[in-house]
């Protein structure tokens, strides 16, 4: 599996019958974190479909997200299970991004103190 890095957003997929796929995630989040900054993450296990092949258990899997603090989603592509929530989940989460970005820079824009000359006013000399 692997992750797909979006323009503030990156999927982080696992196959939930391989347990080494799983065993990998830790690696790629911090690959993510260490090349990809202020990006919002989620972590997807695939191929949900099948309960009898399943090894990475919904719990395990939860329990790894909370302590990254991101979202879990298992879906399965082939039947189209969770996949579109997957989907607005991320992109909602991008979107709130993008506006808290541009509100902060829009602060910071407004506390600017600018120094210089004021046109059309004088200074008066003192002596």
């Amino acid at each position: 599996m692997g992750y797909y890095r979006g323009t503030h957003g990156v999927i982080v997929v696992y196959d939930v019958t391989n347990g080494e796929s799983f065993a990998n995630v830790k690696r790629w989040l911090h690959e993510i974190e260490q090349n990809c900054d202020m990006v919002k993450r989620i972590l997807v296990g695939n191929k949900n479909d099948d309960p009898e092949r399943k090894i990475v258990l919904t719990e395990d899997a939860q329990r790894f997200a909370d302590q990254m603090n991101i979202k879990l989603f298992e879906t399965s592509a082939k039947e189209n299970i969770n996949v579109e929530e997957m989907f607005n989940e991320i992109t909602r989460m991008v979107l709130q991004s993008k506006k808290e970005s541009k509100e902060r820079q829009q602060q910071g824009n407004e506390s600017t103190i600018r120094l210089g000359k004021v046109p059309g006013k004088r200074r008066m000399k003192c002596c």
